[in-house]
């Protein structure tokens, strides 16, 4: 039955792409703005079995979304949902189809570890939030595991001091709830591994964004204190229960 869902979820998928790129090219010859790789990767994390909560406002635009890192389903829940692009690790861009679609979602890609490359990145960075774009930054850096929250790296944030004008910092946090423990991508396991594990897994599982409350980042200070302040909202919203709905 596991293989029977895997190639059930993988046929459904590739629908979904063929689908998606048919509109989106449609879309584009029409220089229209397309909604769908929003749309393809909300569909893809209802594929996958994710059905996503919005608990909160996420602000749609002017904004960066700083969020807690799971795993690779977090950035389908928030694009579905908020139509975010995202701040993503350069080798990214050079995985077969998956950095083809990163592109069309408007991702920016970053190396961590390149400090020659910080300025241009923080330019990029800039670039997009003064276009007026909402942006996910993951500032763990990596995936966690749900229970723990990592401390936040604060570099890109210097694309904030100062902040282009308008521009918010809303924190997010992502939950899985009791699948956490399952779903969340930890320790050396590849990622492919991974991702045919849940295209195996039976049944569905929430995945519960927390949209908590925007500041203006120019208050809180400079690029380290706006890691803090955010990653403290984060921390808090952990210890509270969602509220029963």
């Amino acid at each position: 039955m596991a293989n029977l869902r895997l190639a059930a979820r993988l046929l459904a998928l590739v629908l979904a792409l063929l689908g998606a790129l048919c509109m989106h090219g449609l879309w584009r010859l029409l220089r229209l703005q397309s909604p769908w790789p929003r749309l393809f990767l909300g569909l893809v994390a209802r594929i996958v079995g994710a059905q996503v909560r919005v608990i909160g406002v996420p602000l749609r635009r002017d904004v960066v979304f700083l969020a807690n890192h799971l795993s690779w389903i977090d950035i389908l829940a928030i694009a579905g949902a908020t139509g975010s692009s995202f701040v993503a690790k350069g080798e990214l861009r050079h995985v077969p189809l998956v950095g083809w679609l990163c592109t069309l979602n408007r991702t920016i890609f970053v190396s961590r570890d390149d400090r020659l490359q910080v300025s241009a990145q923080i330019a990029r960075l800039r670039e997009a939030l003064g276009a007026g774009r909402a942006v996910t930054i993951f500032p763990e850096g990596t995936t966690g595991d749900g229970v723990t929250l990592l401390p936040f790296k604060a570099a890109l944030l210097a694309a904030l001091d100062p902040p282009p004008a308008g521009v918010r910092v809303q924190p997010m946090r992502v939950d899985y709830g009791t699948a956490t423990d399952d779903l969340a991508w930890v320790g050396d396991e590849p990622g492919q591994s991974h991702a045919l594990r849940v295209l195996r897994r039976r049944g569905t599982f929430a995945v519960t964004l927390h949209a908590l409350a925007p500041f203006d980042p120019a208050e809180a200070g400079n690029r380290k204190a706006i890691a803090s302040q955010a990653r403290a909202a984060i921390e808090n919203a952990q210890s509270t229960p969602a509220p029963k709905v």
